[in-house]
């Protein structure tokens, strides 16, 4: 049996919860952060946390689940 390709987790996720919108978001409460207080510490410390989740849901999270096989063409056929 040939090995099924593993499928994109973005075609299952709402247009909230996709790559161009978590760059948005996290652009946009960075720049807020800044424009709003001007303390270079300050928008540092919101930064990590939200590069941290960016990273996570745009690189890590995507490769952790197509790599644990649990998205594939055959399996979603028998679920379907």
């Amino acid at each position: 049996m040939p090995e099924s390709k593993p499928i994109n987790i973005w075609n299952y996720k709402p247009w909230w919860c996709q790559p161009w919108s978590i760059l948005l978001t996290s652009v946009t409460i960075i720049s807020a952060s800044w424009l709003i207080f001007k303390v270079i510490w300050l928008t540092i410390i919101v930064a990590i946390p939200i590069f941290t989740w960016m990273i996570f849901f745009i690189f890590i999270y995507p490769r952790l689940l197509a790599n644990s096989g649990m998205l594939t063409s055959d399996e979603l056929e028998i679920r379907n």
